[in-house]
Order: C-alpha cells, then structure tokens, then sequence
C-alpha cells in the first residue's frame, strides 16, 4: 500500500479484539491519508480574546456606519478596548493599557419580562440591551421612557410592534403570537460597526464564549458586542458607549 493513501484498520487487529473489553473502537476505524491537510472549517465565527481583541473568522461582510463594506480578510482582529488608533481594526493597543475584558456583572438583571396583550407577548431583557434607543426613538407610544409599565402594547398596531421588535440590535426585545416566540431572523452573517457605538452582529455568527455568558433567553443569531472597553457585561454591549466614546467615524 502506498504511503499517502488512506487505509482502514481491519477488525482482526489487536484493538478490534479488545472491543470485548468495552473498548470505543470501531472495526473499520478510516485512517486519513498521510500528509493529507485537515479540513478547513468556514464557520462564521467570533471569538473573545482574553484581555484582548475580538477574533473574527470566515466574515467578510463588515460594514461601517457609512454603509461601506470594510475590506477584510479570512482571519481578523476587531478592538474591544477602546483605544485602537485603526478603528473598529486592533492594533494591540490593549497590551499596554491594560485592557481586563472581566464581566463584572452580578446576574441580578438575567431575566426576561413579558408584557402581554391579545395574542402578542413583548419580551424585554434589560440585562442585554445596549440601549440603541431604537425602540424609544421610533415607537415612543409602545415604548416609553419613565413611564410604568414601560411597554404598552395598546399604543400602537401589532405589526407596527413586532416590526419594531425586530430592529432591535441586541436580542433584549423578542416576541411571541399565541405563544409561539419568534426571536431570530433568516439574515447573512454581517458585522456593523455603530458610529461611536457597539458591534451589532447578525446572521448567526457563531460567539465562542461559555453557554452561561448569554442571558436568559437571549438570541444567538443577533446580539450586540462592546468595543468601546467599558461595559461591565463583557463581551456584550451595556450602553456605556453613550459616556463619551468616540470612534472617528
């Protein structure tokens, strides 16, 4: 048998054998071919560095807040601290701040509340909203600011609510008909760069971070990431943009 040919490992081999013994061995068990290069994986995907920048693979669809898609390649850096001079690119800035990309959130806001009326049911997560101040700015009737309850689904036509619902960048409002909750959307993976503010994320962009880091019913298909190196969710965007920073745009 040549050398760079895959073969299969026959089940009269001395592991085969000691299947018997309750070994995890296949009797047919493929062995790759020798020199063969190991699969490349185009996952969409985010990855939060420790104390460091976002590393983004296999998204080419980066957009900045002039609508220009920002040239990119396979494998890139997005800054998170802040203090990048090449915005939204690191430039390893965060090695001499330093930048401590800790959550310091106590998980007293993980929660969900639903304000329900008819068939439709809001749900609210004030734990992930970035504050965009989309939904206050574009439907004041629905959703109104130092006001109790703060939604009121009575103010407005329930398609008007749900396509509001839907602009949400966060995740921290989703939405129900007769119980059914709709929460993610069809959409290309895509990366936003908010003037002056977060990351907003859509497509399904898989975040490499622990299943406990997302809130309760928070929506993996579209969420908002902090860059400007202040939010006490980490890796998540809490508004603390809204103090000052600015990002050159």
């Amino acid at each position: 048998m040549a050398a760079n040919q895959g073969y299969s490992i026959l089940h009269d081999w001395p592991q085969a054998r000691n299947m018997a013994n309750g070994d995890n061995f296949s009797p047919m068990t493929t062995i790759p071919p020798v020199g063969a290069a190991p699969p490349v994986d185009t996952t969409p995907s985010i990855e939060p560095r420790l104390n460091g920048p976002f590393r983004v693979s296999n998204v080419t669809n980066l957009v900045n807040a002039k609508g220009e898609v920002l040239p990119t390649t396979p494998a890139y850096s997005l800054c998170r601290c802040g203090h990048s001079n090449t915005k939204p690119i690191c430039d390893s800035t965060h090695k001499t701040l330093p930048f401590d990309s800790s959550k310091l959130t106590d998980g007293s806001q993980n929660r969900r509340v639903a304000y329900r009326r008819g068939r439709l049911t809001v749900f609210d997560h004030r734990g992930i909203c970035s504050h965009s101040a989309l939904c206050t700015d574009e439907l004041p009737s629905v959703f109104r600011l130092r006001q109790e309850p703060w939604i009121d689904s009575s103010g407005a036509e329930e398609a008007r609510i749900i396509a509001q619902v839907q602009r949400c960048p966060s995740g921290a409002l989703s939405y129900a008909l007769d119980g059914v909750e709709h929460r993610d959307q069809e959409r290309p993976p895509r990366i936003f760069v908010r003037k002056n503010g977060p990351l907003e994320v859509t497509g399904g962009i898989v975040l490499k971070v622990e299943e406990s880091a997302w809130g309760e019913g928070a929506s993996k298909e579209h969420y908002t990431l902090c860059r400007c190196g202040r939010s006490k969710n980490k890796p998540f965007c809490d508004g603390s943009h809204w103090d000052g920073f600015e990002d050159g745009q």
